[in-house]
Formats: structure tokens, C-alpha cells, sequence
């Protein structure tokens, strides 16, 4: 939203102090009025947008600033901040978009658990004394079930411990690069969650490489930004491999499609675009 006003007011013919202080009046976040405050007093210093932006890296990722650099260098700073409106809406969908995909399996999976340890705890004892009142003889599966049942109500508790034990030493196990590079290569090789995490992250490298490209951000700086926001590893170590490769010369979409992990037709995409210079 502020990307989009900010683009608005340059469009008007405002001077950049100008809308940098109509962003500060329009702002309803405190540390959002303290960034841009910030940054205005920057300028005011004579130091280009980018620049000042630069003083606040969590607030203004790399590919915000290499664009904006761009804009201001080619004096088409509007239409850059457009561009990158549009490309954090189009972000925040895919994330939408991504979240519910795997949260909605997840919730009926859990759903679906715990009903079943309700009826095993709850519901199989009471069904138990009834056929034990009568005195009949029940079937196996019956007797199955009740041994279930007990089973379930005498290690619930180790099993809820062994579960929140397991989550909290994989969540520490992540922490380290090697663990965290081998369950991201284990997670592309799934059937299902491989193609998506390859698909997602395919979409977040080559919107971002196309956005900065056609910004006028040069080739090898798009390739150093577009590393950011490919968040399994092994694939932002293929794109860093790219990088080094393109450095050398090398050809964009042979080099990426020597990693095998970028779906086919981004590949295919790329190598167009690199044949008719309009990458």
C-alpha cells in the first residue's frame, strides 16, 4: 500500500521531500513514519533514495533498492515503484495462496486425529462396559478395538511428550545450515510438496529476475537479488551457481537448466528471451 501511494505521488509531479512527507502524515504506523522520517532525512542530505533506503535493510530488501537505484539513474522512478507495487501484491497472493494449500491438509489431518483419540479415549471405554455387562462373547475386531483403546489411554500422555519433544529438536535441528540444506532436498523430492515448494520458488526467482531486468537493473545484480527470495537452499545455491556461471560468460537458461531443479519451461522461458534480448 505504501509502495502503491508512494508511486502515485511521484506520478503527480511531486518532489521526492514532498512525498516522503505525505507518506509520513498519511502513515498509521509509528515505526513506519520512524523509517520514512529516516529516509526523507537522508535525502535531505542530499543522498539519493536508494541510498537512504540502504540505511534500513529490514525494512527495504535488496530488490527494493536495486530497482529504486534504477528508477532514479533512468528518471523512471514512478513506473518502478509501480512495478514494484505490483510485485508485493502479486507476492502476498502467492503466499495466500501457498499457506492455504498446506494449512488446509494439515487442519483435516489434525482433525481427523484428534476425533479418532476422542472416540478411542472417550466413546470405546463407555461402549466396553455395556458389551461387558451383558456378559457376550465379542468379536475379534471388537476386542482389537477395546485393546486399542486401553493402549492408547495408558501412553497418550508419552505420546503427546514424544510429539512436542520431536517438533521442538526438529525445529533446533533446522537451525543448522546442513540439517536445514538436506530436509529442503528431501522436501523436493516428495511427490506433491516437491513440486510445489519447485514451483513457488521457480515463481519468486523469475518474477523477481523479470521485474528488475525490465527496471534496467543490470543482469548479474538482478541475479544477486533474485538469490534472496529463493528460500529452499538447494535451489538458491543452483541460482548462486548461475550467477557465477552468467559472470563468466556463461548463458542464463543453459546454466539454470544444468541444475535440473527449475522446472522445464521457466528454463524454456528464459532461453526465449536471452534469443530475442527481451529477457
Amino acid at each position: 500500500m505504501l509502495t502503491r501511494q508512494f508511486a502515485t505521488l511521484v506520478r503527480a509531479g511531486l518532489t521526492l521531500e514532498e512525498c516522503l512527507n505525505v507518506l509520513i502524515e498519511q502513515s498509521e504506523s509509528a515505526k513506519t513514519r520512524t523509517v520514512v522520517a529516516g529516509v526523507r532525512g537522508r535525502v535531505l542530505e542530499g543522498q539519493s533514495l536508494a541510498r537512504g533506503m540502504a540505511t534500513f535493510p529490514d525494512a527495504f530488501p535488496e530488490i527494493f533498492r536495486s530497482m529504486v537505484d534504477a528508477g532514479e539513474q533512468s528518471g523512471k522512478l514512478a513506473e518502478v515503484l509501480e512495478r514494484l507495487a505490483d510485485y508485493a501484491e502479486n507476492r502476498e497472493a502467492l503466499r495466500q495462496k501457498v499457506m492455504l494449500a498446506f494449512i488446509y491438509p494439515v487442519l483435516v489431518s489434525v482433525v481427523a486425529v484428534v476425533v479418532i483419540s476422542l472416540l478411542m479415549i472417550k466413546v470405546v471405554p463407555e461402549v466396553t462396559r455395556v458389551f461387558t455387562s451383558t456378559g457376550q462373547t465379542l468379536p475379534l475386531v471388537t476386542r482389537a478395538l477395546i485393546l486399542s483403546s486401553d493402549i492408547l489411554r495408558v501412553t497418550a500422555p508419552f505420546w503427546l511428550g514424544g510429539i512436542l519433544a520431536g517438533l521442538i529438536g526438529f525445529r533446533v535441528a533446522l537451525r543448522n545450515q546442513a540439517a536445514r540444506s538436506r530436509w529442503h532436498a528431501l522436501l523436493l523430492r516428495l511427490p506433491v510438496i516437491g513440486r510445489l515448494t519447485r514451483g513457488v520458488n521457480a515463481a519468486r526467482f523469475s518474477d523477481t529476475l523479470g521485474i528488475l531486468t525490465a527496471s534496467g537493473v543490470p543482469l548479474l545484480n538482478a541475479l544477486q537479488s533474485a538469490v534472496a527470495v529463493v528460500n529452499n537452499l538447494p535451489m538458491r545455491a543452483a541460482v548462486e551457481d548461475t550467477a557465477r556461471q552468467v559472470r563468466e560468460g556463461g548463458s542464463l537458461s543453459r546454466a539454470l537448466g544444468k541444475t535440473k531443479l527449475f522446472p522445464p519451461l521457466v528454463v524454456h522461458l528464459i532461453a526465449s528471451g536471452e534469443s530475442t534480448g527481451q529477457l
